[in-house]
């Protein structure tokens, strides 16, 4: 997959792509649908994905809270194993926010991109202000030359499958919920970072990520799935991690810390992906380490067992 992030010098062969447009935060089973509707309007000429970096709504409201269900890399290569040929990614600037609807749709997607086809959701906005809407951009696509295909919102059981409402299964301990409508596990992605060891004392040595940026999950322990992606223990294993602020030990900036069954190795500076499977407990206080390193015996077991299970 080729990552283009101008749209205004362009090799030819990244030129005229079927794309779909949005943040795509999470590539969740709507975002895949939009994706599969680009590919079958054009499938003929690359297939294509443009988003946006950093998220808009970081741009807007730098002070907000967390809310990013994967960072740039991560959506990267969630959408390559897609099959996503050209990732268009956009840097979401003062002169992009700026652009007029017809600006956007003239200067990026016709004469920038020079794009076959787009496809979007239903509910999508773009131009200054958010003036633009899907009938819009159909009536530029006639005017300009390029199709476009608006996706329907995907429901399931009677609800909308959006990334809102994936935050908000992620917020309440329930990572199966979040997964079904993701398709896909939930997934901290990041480099391995310098922790304070205390795991290894225990008996216990954890791989220390940041999530820095991400909706936090709701604190506590999970039986994870992981991937270790780069590095000489490249590979995937069982493990435990627990996210939070490690209140045995007065932590304040929200981690992952993450064990992994049967593995012996250094994995500082690799890339670790984190699959949340199941919420085993919430973070809890002990009296002494010989209480908590008993509990952290019984959550690895139970998540062995949960693991293990089809």
């Amino acid at each position: 997959m080729r990552i283009i992030r101008d749209y205004r010098f362009l090799e030819p062969a990244d030129r005229g792509a079927s794309v779909a447009i949005g943040n795509f935060d999470g590539v969740h089973i709507g975002h895949r649908s939009v994706i599969e509707l680009a590919r079958q309007a054009a499938p003929d000429v690359p297939l294509g994905v443009m988003t946006f970096e950093p998220h808009p709504r970081e741009y807007f409201a730098p002070d907000s809270p967390p809310f990013r269900l994967m960072r740039g890399p991560a959506r990267a290569h969630r959408l390559e194993k897609l099959g996503v040929e050209r990732l268009y990614e956009l840097p979401f600037n003062a002169a992009l926010a700026g652009l007029t609807p017809e600006g956007f749709a003239r200067g990026v997607i016709c004469d920038g991109l020079g794009l076959k086809h787009v496809v979007i959701g239903a509910d999508f906005c773009f131009g200054k202000g958010r003036s633009g809407n899907a009938a819009d951009m159909v009536r530029f696509g006639q005017q300009m030359g390029f199709g476009v295909t608006i996706a329907p919102l995907l429901e399931q059981t009677e609800r909308v499958i959006s990334s809102t409402a994936i935050r908000t299964a992620l917020s309440e301990g329930r990572p199966r919920d979040a997964a079904a409508m993701l398709g896909h596990w939930h997934r901290i992605e990041g480099e391995v970072i310098g922790g304070e060891q205390r795991g290894r004392e225990l008996g216990f040595p954890t791989a220390n990520m940041s999530i820095d940026g991400l909706h936090p999950p709701r604190f506590g322990v999970y039986a994870v799935l992981v991937d270790v992606l780069d590095g000489p223990h490249k590979g995937s294993y069982h493990g435990a991690a627990s996210v939070g602020v490690r209140p045995m030990f007065n932590g304040e900036r929200p981690n992952i810390e993450t064990f992994l069954f049967d593995f012996s190795g250094d994995l500082y500076g690799a890339t670790l992906s984190v699959g949340l499977v199941e919420y085993l407990r919430p973070e809890m206080t002990f009296d002494g380490l010989d209480a908590l390193i008993a509990q952290m015996d019984a959550d690895c077991a139970r998540a062995r067992d949960i693991l293990a299970a089809p």
